[in-house]
């Protein structure tokens, strides 16, 4: 049976497969850490700071690899900060936190699957009010469900082709980075920020590991696409298993 003295472990194999694409990693480990702590607020956020310490290291080697731009980017962003902030201060219960979590990520993950699987990968212009709506909304899903919200957006814009992957990842990563920094700033403000600090150390060297070889990988043109697919099952498992737990009772 898998104790806590294994969560740095699996913290860094999620990592890596979560930066590849792009993304912190937030929703599993949330999932995971529902398994051994009891404090709600601890679990939201020690994600939120686990996705901060991927993303961050993402964010520098798209920067350092000229894959961020900023003149494509900063519509989300703005948009999206404000409402991250705001709906990181809903108290929710921790039912309902994990039903809204899980569903998102089934709808994520299957949108992922579905656009690795295209044989094309086409690009397409999106307006500035586009851009705007689809930010704010994906910040307001990021705040509610405690994670940086690039597992929402990631997928959404691929499907509806607005770059390539690897710009989308770059976007998902700064994207995650500013809205779990707003988030925890939220659950500051709202008097929910919580930490235990003997293990969140183990976490983030197990994290910022696991994300530095995941950047790289995704940095060098490695096989986006089959790391695409596997992240897209993890997440789909993590979705099917947080609704299962948490709406039915029923632990797999």
């Amino acid at each position: 049976m898998i104790t806590i003295e294994y969560l740095p472990y699996l913290f860094f194999i999620i990592a890596l497969f979560y930066s590849s694409v792009g993304f912190g990693g937030g929703s599993s480990y949330l999932a995971i850490m529902s398994l051994f702590l009891t404090n709600f607020y601890e679990i939201r956020s020690t994600a939120l700071i686990l996705n901060i310490c991927v993303v961050t290291i993402g964010t520098l080697i798209f920067i350092r690899n000229k894959v961020f731009d900023l003149k494509l980017f900063w519509p989300f962003l703005v948009s999206s900060i404000p409402l991250a902030y705001l709906g990181a201060q809903l108290q929710l219960s921790q039912t309902v936190f994990f039903l809204i979590l899980g569903s998102s990520l089934i709808l994520s993950g299957l949108a992922m699957m579905l656009r690795y699987i295209q044989s094309k990968l086409e690009s397409n212009e999106f307006s500035l009010i586009k851009k705007l709506s689809l930010g704010g909304s994906v910040g307001l899903l990021a705040g509610v469900s405690g994670i940086g919200g690039g597992i929402f957006l990631s997928p959404t814009l691929n499907l509806l082709n607005w770059a390539n992957p690897r710009t989308v990842a770059s976007l998902a990563s700064v994207f995650i980075l500013v809205n779990s920094i707003s988030g925890l700033i939220g659950l500051s403000v709202a008097g929910t920020l919580q930490v235990e600090l003997d293990l969140i150390w183990k976490l983030v060297l197990a994290v910022v590991l696991g994300g530095s070889l995941g950047s790289y990988l995704s940095s060098k043109k490695f096989n986006l696409r089959f790391l695409g697919g596997l992240t897209a099952i993890l997440v789909i498992y993590v979705g099917l298993r947080l609704l299962l737990m948490h709406g039915f009772g029923i632990n797999i």
